[in-house]
């Protein structure tokens, strides 16, 4: 596989930033009155959000009543209509507001602050298990030397050392799901945001799977604690989190 041809998008530090003391704020990421609409169709209400680090916070509601949506607007997939979604920024030495972003930089900020993990876990079965893994490094341009290793620590992390030169199409459900769990862990985001990561495995496999992505939250060392996001509609995995946001028809009825 070789690296991308296209030119890596700039680092979160080449993003103009808000300016100002944030250094007493608690949380990581904040929404402030963010709405989504298609046509005369409300997805998404006037709502506030906030998640800290290390924090974990299950979105639920029942299908259709704008969770989803929800996410996809805190991780600047989708852009509000009204609102903003401010983040903090790595060095506390200033925020970013994601509404108020280009595409580009909305781009740079999922590729270097944030991790995504969806329930078909959206890997590439063209590639190895190492490879995916690798897929966000070399976007952000880091040489394929120094991505392989990258990739292959996480894996190992995750107990996958072995499989690492399996295809996609070799590995279990849990196995694939735990690679697309460390695709979203190696570039170190602050964030990781899964879209019911669980949905498409069996009991046993789902609770293994998301005890590694809610292991994540704290991190070890000196790493800095990330924050969890994740869409389900399971409460014995919502019950997991620290906290639990429930949407419907568009609205957060409990408090953020």
């Amino acid at each position: 596989m070789h690296a991308p041809p296209n030119p890596a998008p700039p680092s979160p530090s080449a993003v103009p930033s808000h300016t100002g003391d944030v250094s007493r704020v608690p949380w990581l990421l904040r929404a402030e009155g963010i709405a989504k609409s298609y046509g005369p169709t409300v997805a998404l209400a006037p709502a506030d959000f906030t998640v800290a680090p290390g924090e974990s916070v299950a979105i639920m509601g029942p299908s259709g009543s704008g969770k989803s949506t929800l996410l996809l607007v805190l991780s600047g997939i989708l852009t509000a209509d009204t609102g903003s979604v401010i983040l903090r920024r790595s060095d506390d030495a200033g925020f970013d507001d994601l509404a108020g972003q280009s595409d580009a930089q909305r781009s740079a900020i999922r590729l270097h602050r944030f991790g995504f993990v969806f329930q078909q876990g959206m890997l590439i079965p063209e590639l190895t298990a190492t490879e995916n893994v690798m897929v966000p490094l070399l976007l952000a341009g880091v040489q394929r030397r120094l991505a392989q290793p990258r990739a292959e620590r996480e894996l190992d992390q995750l107990g996958l050392s072995e499989l690492g030169e399996r295809r996609i199409g070799q590995l279990s459900g849990g196995q694939a799901q735990r690679v697309a769990v460390a695709r979203a862990l190696v570039t170190g985001p602050s964030i990781v945001f899964a879209d019911e990561p669980t949905g498409a495995l069996d009991s046993h496999t789902a609770e293994e799977v998301l005890d590694t992505l809610l292991g994540t939250a704290w991190g070890t060392g000196p790493e800095p604690r990330r924050a969890v996001v994740l869409v389900t509609h399971s409460a014995e995995i919502a019950a997991r989190c620290d906290r639990i946001v429930r949407v419907r028809d568009g609205r957060i009825e409990d408090p953020a």
